[in-house]
């Protein structure tokens, strides 16, 4: 195991290329499956989600094969084999091979999927979804199972705007007999990244970006080769890192109108931001100003930032709050950021942020994605040096992110972690 180490202090100054979207790349290589014949899907980033899925890939009878960032995917020997734990425990997201192999073979047995600790987040609206088609689920032995002779198109209202239940009753309905209409369907550019893979292959999907999606089944799908988005969350990361501790940072590779809130934001608190077509250009200026955050689904300021964000504001003069209205349980990096002498508290269901602080160096773990890249901001802006533990959960998110760091010019290496720092990790 290894651990993560940040001399803070250093500005970041210079380039930093962004890299495809992770909440694309893990629905779009279980919708590769549903193809007759061979899907190349290019820009995919190197990190350990998109290893797993493409190992749940493989253990289906796929070929899967990598050049560079493009992996190709050849689908035709897949069968339709239960995937009960193992790999899609590692990650919650397996759960799109749900509604990948129920549209394709009208069945799928799935384990409970894993992933980051987050509080609640029911896949209640996946499987309506799924019944309103057709499908019969059950929950056998700690497995979903679902069957179906038939999948036909219907109308169905999702209760509360879900990006997993509108992409997974989308894969599902792409080959269902007759007209599938989604509504309060998400809006997220990932799922508009997944229905162009989709349409590429020969699927006839209307109204994406939209709250109402309309679906009309076709009998087969073709393969194509489909091109990834950037990655907003990634680029929204090194903005937020840029204001807190840059000079000036060019974040190359983004779509800047997929971060409107975020950016937002960042010039409510005093930062530069200068858009172009791909490229953001972001320079702090001093002192920066406390603002107020509330997390709302797209395009309202995404909850993978909101832990990011809240070490952004250890640095903002006076008292800034943050309120998380989709994961409200995504607090695991509060007490960590409070052993590095941040001054915040929780009341109720806000993050109450007391600015002017110095950030120290200490020792911190990781327990989630988005947690372990808050650590790593607030690294960089302490004294002295921070240790982060858990960065298996960084890895799964953040394609060579010591590198990139290094390149604009932080100081950030990796450690092999001693037996005994392995036993209190595991223990703690």
């Amino acid at each position: 195991m290894q651990k993560i180490l940040i001399e803070g202090g250093h500005p970041l100054n210079g380039k930093v290329r962004i890299n495809g979207a992770k909440n694309s790349a893990v629905a779009l290589l279980p919708a590769a499956l549903m193809a007759d014949s061979h899907v190349a899907i290019e820009g995919l980033p190197d990190i350990s989600d998109v290893y797993t899925l493409g190992g749940l890939l493989e253990e289906i009878g796929g070929k899967v094969s990598w050049d560079g960032q493009t992996v190709h995917i050849d689908p035709e020997n897949m069968i339709s084999m239960p995937l009960p734990n193992g790999k899609v425990k590692k990650l919650r997201a397996s759960y799109y091979f749900m509604g990948a192999m129920l549209g394709k073979f009208n069945q799928a047995v799935i384990g409970l999927p894993g992933g980051c600790h987050l509080g609640p987040r029911p896949i209640d609206q996946h499987i309506k979804g799924f019944e309103a088609l057709g499908a019969e689920v059950t929950n056998e032995q700690g497995a979903i199972y679902i069957r179906a002779n038939e999948l036909r198109g219907a109308r169905i209202y999702l209760d509360v705007v879900s990006v997993g239940a509108t992409i997974n009753i989308m894969l599902a309905a792409v080959k269902a007999k007759g007209k599938t209409i989604i509504e309060n369907a998400a809006k997220e550019p990932e799922i508009i990244d997944v229905a162009t893979l989709l349409t590429n292959m020969g699927a006839n999907i209307k109204g994406v970006g939209t709250d109402v999606i309309r679906i009309e089944g076709v009998p087969s799908l073709n393969g194509c080769q489909h091109t990834i988005i950037p990655d907003r969350i990634e680029a929204g990361t090194y903005a937020i890192a840029a204001a807190a501790q840059g000079n000036e940072v060019i974040i190359d590779n983004v779509i800047p109108q997929h971060l409107e809130s975020v950016l937002a934001k960042l010039e409510e608190m005093g930062v530069a931001v200068e858009q172009s077509d791909e490229q953001l250009y972001i320079a702090p200026r001093h002192p920066l100003k406390s603002v107020d955050v509330k997390t709302l689904v797209y395009p309202g300021f995404p909850t993978d930032l909101q832990q990011p964000f809240t070490t952004l504001l250890t640095k903002a003069e006076n008292t800034g709050i943050i309120t998380d209205t989709i994961y409200s349980a995504r607090l695991k990096h509060i007490d960590e950021l409070r052993r590095m002498n941040a001054m915040i508290k929780v009341e109720g269901g806000s993050v109450i942020v007391d600015g002017r602080v110095q950030l120290e160096g200490a020792r911190v773990k990781a327990s989630d994605l988005r947690a372990g890249a808050s650590l790593i901001i607030a690294g960089l802006m302490a004294n002295s040096v921070t240790e982060i533990t858990g960065i298996e959960h960084i890895d799964r998110g953040y394609e060579k992110i010591t590198e990139k760091l290094n390149s604009l010019g932080a100081n950030v290496w990796r450690e092999e972690m001693s037996e005994k720092e392995i036993e209190q990790f595991q223990n703690s």
